[in-house]
């Protein structure tokens, strides 16, 4: 659709018009046609066709009668006739081709619509043409705000200039008619020009400003797509999608053209399917159909009075049941037919290697450092259960010992290197009452000072006798 100036440069930074595909210039040069008869001759005694093709802006396209026969030839700029004065445009098709344009667009060679060429441009009518090409973006925008000022629903989608800039078309968008009588004077007054107001559906108007669909293409109505058919949503029932306005509608609001392509091929797939209102007859009860894979030859039917679970079966098999429907005879249960179905596994690649995977290389580096802060946070909450214990860094001072712990008798006392053992220290001894005491001498963990100090208690190997 685009011409080698509508392109980005190593910065992508558009080149030319500057429209990236949709060209405002008109010099991209939509829906051309290859004349593949140019170099060869016309038999005998038969005249070439004196009708051309001119193209406009935004790949408008009619057809002019060479009356004065003049040499024109593919991509020459004329002068045509306009209503009222002339119109600038260029040539797009000449000889024998243009028979089958007009024979595709239902126009006769002898139809008033073929208006007659006036001559070649010349330089004074390419700039005045350019001149008022120039003014037709200044144009829309203050239409744009006439619009506003007047409260119309309605939206200005583009403006058209005439070869001789004496005439300009309005292209615009409505829901509902609109009365424009005000606006087509306060624009007139405005710009000092004859306005003619023409409405345009919303696919033309996405064809005219082109955009990328969601296949990832450019849109087929501003490409190669001409006679914009109804779209309805039938089409998209019989190709079993779902009824979701946000998917089956294309940038236009509209649905997507392209539902119809495939249609016929889902029409003939169709043909050996039976009616989805059909109910099937079985010992357990009564089915409906539910949905089907057409290409695949599947079907899903449930049971009317448990629709819970879905059974799977096979083309072949729904046509058997409705068989025996059709000689008064119930069919077993649909779980008995979906036993029977078999899935064949079809081999397909398989690589042992393992290298199919693209983040095979995407090695996550926050589990490791996750691992060693988790099993620092346990740690931590190790050393705040144990209030007693110490570490290691806090100068190898004693740990502190609970006084209602029990010792244990089989444990023997950790060595603390080459330390030599006190010869003031005694040893634990335990009452008759079981109570463990301790010497005299040694200091209780929190003493009172402000009582006195009792006189120690007698061991029990002393040989006084209580």
């Amino acid at each position: 659709m685009s011409c080698n100036s509508c392109s980005s440069d190593i910065n992508s930074v558009p080149k030319g018009c500057k429209s990236n595909g949709s060209c405002g210039t008109g010099d991209c040069e939509k829906l051309s046609v290859f004349d593949w008869l140019s170099n060869m001759s016309l038999p005998s005694g038969q005249e070439p066709l004196n009708i051309v093709e001119v193209r406009f802006k935004n790949g408008r396209k009619h057809f002019y009668r060479n009356q004065d026969k003049l040499q024109i030839s593919i991509g020459d700029i004329i002068a045509v006739e306009g209503n009222p004065g002339h119109d600038i445009g260029t040539v797009s098709l000449t000889g024998e081709l243009v028979k089958i344009q007009m024979k595709k667009k239902g126009i006769t060679t002898d139809s008033e619509e073929v208006k007659k060429i006036y001559r070649k441009a010349t330089q004074k009518d390419i700039d005045i043409w350019q001149a008022a090409r120039a003014k037709e973006y200044d144009t829309q925008y203050k239409g744009r705000e006439i619009l506003g000022r007047l409260g119309l629903k309605m939206k200005l989608s583009d403006v058209e200039y005439q070869g001789d800039g004496n005439k300009a078309t309005f292209y615009y968008t409505a829901d509902d008619r609109v009365d424009f009588r005000q606006l087509i004077r306060d624009l007139a007054s405005a710009f000092s020009i004859r306005i003619e107001m023409k409405q345009v559906g919303l696919r033309q108007e996405a064809a005219r400003l082109g955009g990328v669909g969601s296949c990832g293409r450019e849109l087929c109505c501003s490409t190669w797509l001409t006679d914009l058919r109804k779209v309805n949503t039938t089409a998209a029932r019989y190709q079993q999608l779902s009824l979701n306005p946000q998917k089956l509608a294309g940038q236009c609001g509209k649905l997507k053209c392209c539902l119809n392509y495939e249609l016929d091929t889902y029409l003939d797939a169709l043909k050996g399917f039976p009616k989805q209102d059909l109910v099937l007859k079985t010992d357990k009860g009564n089915a409906s159909f539910v949905k089907m894979d057409i290409f695949k030859g599947l079907l899903w039917y449930t049971y009317i009075e448990n629709r819970s679970k879905w059974y799977k079966l096979t083309l072949e098999q729904v046509q058997e049941i409705i068989a025996l429907n059709k000689n008064q005879e119930k069919a077993t249960s649909l779980e008995d037919y979906e036993d029977d179905l078999v899935e064949e596994t079809i081999a397909d690649f398989e690589n042992v290697v393992g290298q199919d995977s693209l983040t095979r290389f995407d090695v996550p580096k926050r589990a490791k450092k996750r691992r060693n802060k988790g099993k620092n946070q346990q740690k931590a909450k190790q050393n705040n259960l144990n209030p007693n214990k110490r570490s290691k860094a806090a100068g190898g001072a004693k740990q502190k010992v609970n006084p209602n712990q029990k010792p244990n008798p089989n444990q023997k006392p950790k060595s603390a290197g080459t330390q030599k053992p006190n010869p003031n220290q005694q040893k634990k001894t335990t009452n008759p009452a079981g109570n463990n005491t301790t010497n005299g001498n040694q200091q209780k963990n929190k003493p009172n000072r402000n009582k006195k100090r009792r006189p120690p208690k007698k061991s029990a190997n002393n040989t006084n006798k209580e």
